[in-house]
């Protein structure tokens, strides 16, 4: 377990944390070690961290049962997962797990809100071993933004902003978190859903290095409000997007 070199702690509604669920967490290890410069260790009997330049940046985990989406997940800190899944409750959003203890690292919960886009929350456990979330990011190889792509981007806001007020529009806020109709990048049938990005120096080349390792590209590379983005697939189905700042 990692222990030392985490930020204080990330305030409430800022993604925090991001973890892949997969068939095959070796062969995720493959992939994503040879395309980011990730290197791994053990962080629970069915996980595994990721690390770049010796801090924590994601992880992955295997997927238990295969009717489970092969899937990137983006996780929302919290100072309590219990109150936070009361509110999405009471605002129109559904609780897919409860909030429940993670190896005395923390406490996660998976919500989705009214439209289904299925979000984590995670509560960081107390020192020492408690886990606050991203080592570092917002550099190449790290997370760089979270996208959740709507059927009704204003319905997407007020939900949201009730939910994570002070993250996203509040003093100083530097949200790491967009809203966008789905049909901007993707054929209108598909379902609203949360979209991890990671952060490259060149999205052209990623592109390449993800098709040579047996991933494929869904979108892009297009240009976005926050950079050049384009949207792939690991070797395994997993969607995720790419960052050029």
């Amino acid at each position: 377990m990692y222990t030392g070199g985490y930020p204080a702690g990330y305030p409430e509604g800022v993604p925090c944390w991001v973890d892949a669920q997969l068939p095959d967490v070796d062969a995720g290890r493959r992939f994503y070690g040879e395309l980011f410069g990730w290197t791994f260790e053990d962080a629970t009997a069915s996980s595994v961290w990721a690390r770049l330049d010796g801090a924590v940046v994601a992880a992955l985990a295997h997927k238990t049962d295969g009717r489970m989406p092969t899937v990137w997940t983006v996780y929302f800190a919290t100072p309590d997962a219990a109150a936070t899944t009361r509110r999405i409750r009471a605002a129109g959003g559904q609780v897919v797990m409860a909030p429940f203890p993670v190896d005395g690292l923390g406490t996660a919960a998976l919500a989705a809100d009214p439209e289904g886009a299925v979000f984590g929350l995670w509560q960081a456990g107390p020192p020492p071993g408690g886990h606050s979330g991203f080592g570092i990011r917002h550099t190449p190889g790290t997370f760089a933004w979270a996208q959740l792509y709507a059927r009704d981007t204003e319905a997407a806001n007020t939900f949201y902003g009730h939910l994570f007020h002070e993250a996203l529009f509040g003093p100083g806020a530097e949200p790491d978190f967009g809203r966008a109709p789905v049909g901007d990048v993707f054929a209108d049938v598909m379902p609203p859903h949360f979209l991890v990005h990671f952060g490259v120096q060149d999205c052209e080349a990623a592109v390449g290095a993800v098709t040579r390792l047996g991933g494929r590209v869904q979108a892009g590379p297009f240009d976005a409000s926050y950079g050049t983005v384009a949207v792939v697939t690991d070797n395994q189905g997993a969607s995720f997007a790419l960052l050029q700042r």
